[in-house]
């Protein structure tokens, strides 16, 4: 499975980045092997609006089946679930740790946005 977490960094020992849409980047990690992608969100990190909808498209179109992040808003919610990409919010530590919190049970999926809109 293809996990994609928000990162402030290329590794998967960079830190998570809290945000969603304006994350820095994101790296999407394969959970059976660990081997990832850095993806890099700045043309989304700038906009004036629809970040996380963009972003959450980026995700998607890269084959992410789960979003590890610290927040996500309601529209980028909801454009993740219509492309069937399940949420974990409260994501911390790197992105290794998150991806293995992930795996562990530690960090459940999300039924709904935990912030309001342009956070």
């Amino acid at each position: 499975m293809k996990i994609a977490v928000t990162s402030q960094g290329t590794e998967l020992d960079s830190e998570v980045d809290p945000r969603f849409g304006r994350a820095l980047f994101f790296v999407v990690v394969d959970s059976e092997t660990f081997a990832f992608e850095a993806l890099d969100n700045k043309e989304n990190l700038n906009a004036l609006k629809g970040a996380g909808i963009q972003a959450a498209g980026m995700v998607s179109d890269n084959g992410a089946e789960v979003l590890l992040t610290g927040f996500c808003g309601p529209n980028a919610f909801k454009a993740l679930a219509a492309a069937k990409v399940g949420v974990a919010n409260n994501a911390s530590g790197t992105v290794r740790e998150a991806v293995q919190a992930y795996l562990d049970g530690k960090l459940p999926l999300a039924d709904k946005a935990d912030v309001e809109g342009g956070w």
